[in-house]
């Protein structure tokens, strides 16, 4: 009993401030749901598609801060602190090549990757322009992004919280001021939008490297030497390449799904979003709690206690379940004031109560997809969650999607239907495979 209150006691050390980071990360794109909405469909359709591949760009961060992370966490648990932070340094690095890239590939592509999606003229015209100024500052997103998530494999979930915070603050006054244009400002509409959410990720991406510079715990920043150190690249790639490919093979799936949600008209699309902004609401404890047992895993197995490892992750799925199935009572009972806070279109608030009723019913498994999906990346076992998500979302999401949506005319119900079967087989995937214990051996 003194050990399992002791994980417990870990897990919310870990759990709660990640949480927070997540609730506030989440809030950037909520804020922006909540302003952009009160413009109309087609302004909300514009940032949800252009947000489509802000994401698929924070594919190839992850790539790298997954890798990151779980080598971190293992060191820090072998206490191989000179090597923990030769990592930081060497993620940092790889991270300004990866920025620079996605910022030119999306000033270059805005307005064909709108048109791809199958957006109309007018939330192309939108959505690409707010694309343009999002991509200028990806390499600080890049920054924000790597730096936070080696922080975390350090067991340091506090600083992250404490940068978003400031991250979110910004973006909430930048995007409210420039899209109603108070004292005589100029109302920008979308491209308010997006001015706050690229004026947060500059100042996150300065916040989150200056504290490294500083120092956190035992990480600490050194730019003295900077070269790149290929060898320890591999180590960190080799754990987190199927990562970003998972997320890859995520990403486009979500943008596939995202051309079938188009296909049902604009105001379907933008009840999705206002939907899925609802849902975002659990995927912030899930999140936290995701990142307690990615860090708590590995650094259990970097200390040679795979048994510890295993309570750990268990017992992180079960707190961080409870408190998503908590929160999935209020899409029960709530869905409609929900998504009315989102919007004041009657029609897409009628689109989007059914969603996010059905979101409410996932909630557990929701829960065992983010969080041993987490475990088994923190034990740098990252093969195994790549096919599983690149077989359940392009196999099962993405047919039955299509099928209930359209040939069944079921519409936004039937291409969620798709969505709940992907999470559900996500789930017990991760699930059996977190109990066979084989992620025990992988090597980092």
């Amino acid at each position: 009993m003194p050990e399992v209150a002791s994980i417990r006691r870990d897990v919310l050390r870990l759990a709660l401030p990640a949480t927070a980071e997540q609730v506030l990360a989440m809030m950037v794109g909520i804020v922006d749901t909540y302003l952009v909405g009160h413009l109309g469909a087609a302004s909300l359709a514009a940032v949800g598609l252009a947000a489509q591949w802000t994401m698929l760009a924070a594919t190839l961060f992850g790539a790298i801060s997954t890798g990151s992370t779980a080598l971190i966490a293992r060191l820090v648990g072998a206490r191989d602190e000179d090597m923990a932070n030769l990592v930081v340094r060497q993620s940092l690095l790889l991270g300004l090549l990866v920025g620079v890239a996605t910022t030119l590939l999306g000033l270059s592509l805005a307005g064909p990757a709108l048109r791809l999606l199958g957006a109309e003229s007018s939330v192309v015209a939108m959505g690409s322009s707010y694309l343009r100024l999002v991509s200028c500052v990806f390499l600080f997103s890049t920054l924000t992004f790597l730096g936070n998530a080696c922080l975390r494999g350090a067991g340091d979930t506090r600083t992250p919280m404490a940068v978003m915070a400031v991250v979110n603050l910004v973006n909430i006054v930048v995007a409210w001021t420039f899209i109603n244009g108070p004292l005589g400002l100029p109302k920008l509409g979308v491209m308010g939008s997006a001015l706050g959410a690229a004026s947060g990720a500059v100042v996150g991406g300065i916040l989150v490297v200056s504290a490294l510079l500083r120092g956190r715990g035992i990480l600490r920043l050194r730019l003295g030497h900077l070269h790149f150190d290929w060898s320890l690249i591999r180590r960190v790639l080799n754990v987190g390449l199927p990562t970003g490919v998972e997320q890859l093979l995520l990403r486009v799936g979500f943008m596939v799904f995202a051309s079938i949600l188009s296909g049902l008209g604009t105001a379907a699309y933008a009840a999705n979003q206002v939907a899925i902004n609802g849902w975002s609401l659990s995927f912030m404890p899930g999140f936290g709690f995701s990142v307690a047992a990615t860090t708590l895993v590995g650094q259990g197995l970097g200390a040679q206690r795979p048994d510890l490892a295993e309570r750990r992750g268990i017992t992180t799925y079960w707190m961080g379940a409870l408190t998503m199935t908590a929160i999935g009572l209020a899409f029960l009972f709530f869905p409609r004031q929900i998504v009315s806070f989102f919007t004041n279109d009657p029609q897409v608030i009628a689109l989007g109560t059914g969603p996010l009723r059905m979101a409410g019913w996932l909630q557990p498994i929701s829960a065992a997809s983010m969080i041993f999906s987490g475990a088994l990346r923190g034990a740098g076992d990252t093969r195994f969650p790549m096919v599983a998500t690149g077989l359940s979302i392009w196999l099962v999401r993405l047919p039955i999607a299509y099928l209930l949506a359209h040939i069944a005319g079921w519409g936004l119900q039937g291409a969620w239907a798709g969505m709940v079967a992907d999470i559900g087989v996500r789930a017990a995937f991760n699930y059996l495979r977190f109990r066979s214990g084989r992620w025990k051996l992988a090597k980092v």
